[in-house]
């Protein structure tokens, strides 16, 4: 009997050694491949940048404008919320639109994005799904541009509304089949963000012209 407890109690000791050993390998890759990560989403945002604001393929606008980034913070209920901010000019000046880059609650996990607006933030021009980690086949299917491209062109005057089947109305947008969370999660980000940063994502300036950073 005593040597059955003993083997209980070596197999519950081990158990627990081999999760401690797991979490901190875990924790140490995590912190080697954070900033390898972050820097490779930098890299993706700044090539996104052209398609977001113009709508096309960014080789067609390789060099064409000028992009700098700022901070837009906004109070809610004592806290201070922070979205990074990627103003894009033409050579000579003129802010040609905005890239904003948002997170929020996805139904498996955290959902990165970056939207795209025009110059006064009164039309959506763009959408990127920057990281996501929603079901494979259904809920990851916010990635694919088909669907992420009834974005492009909204007013963002009205909140956006996600329904089942076809949209009829100009502020809805159709959910993906079998993954309403996901779409619906996209859409709350979208529009927290658009009330959150229009009011303050024109850069004061004389004209049309602005100063770049």
């Amino acid at each position: 009997m005593g040597s059955i407890k003993n083997s209980n109690l070596g197999q519950a000791w081990l158990v627990l050694l081999l999760s401690i050993v797991f979490s901190v390998s875990l924790t140490a890759v995590h912190l080697n491949l954070g900033p390898v990560i972050e820097e490779n989403k930098t890299k993706e945002t700044m090539k996104k940048i052209p398609v977001l604001v113009t709508g096309k393929d960014s080789s067609e606008y390789a060099g064409t404008f000028d992009i700098s980034s700022r901070f837009i913070n906004v109070d809610k209920n004592g806290i201070t919320k922070s979205y990074t901010v990627y103003d894009a000019f033409d050579k000579d000046g003129t802010v040609a639109g905005h890239v904003v880059k948002a997170t929020g609650q996805g139904y498996g996990d955290k959902i990165e994005l970056l939207l795209g607006l025009d110059p006064d933030g009164k039309t959506i021009t763009g959408l990127f799904i920057l990281d996501q980690k929603e079901t494979p086949g259904l809920g990851n299917k916010i990635v694919d541009d088909a669907w992420r491209n009834q974005y492009v062109g909204k007013s963002s005057d009205s909140p956006l509304v996600v329904v089942k089947g076809k949209s009829a109305d100009e502020n809805e947008i159709d959910a993906i089949s079998g993954a309403t969370i996901s779409s619906r999660a996209v859409t709350d980000i979208v529009n927290s963000t658009i009330a959150d940063v229009k009011p303050k994502i024109m850069i004061p300036a004389s004209g049309n012209k602005m100063e770049k950073n």
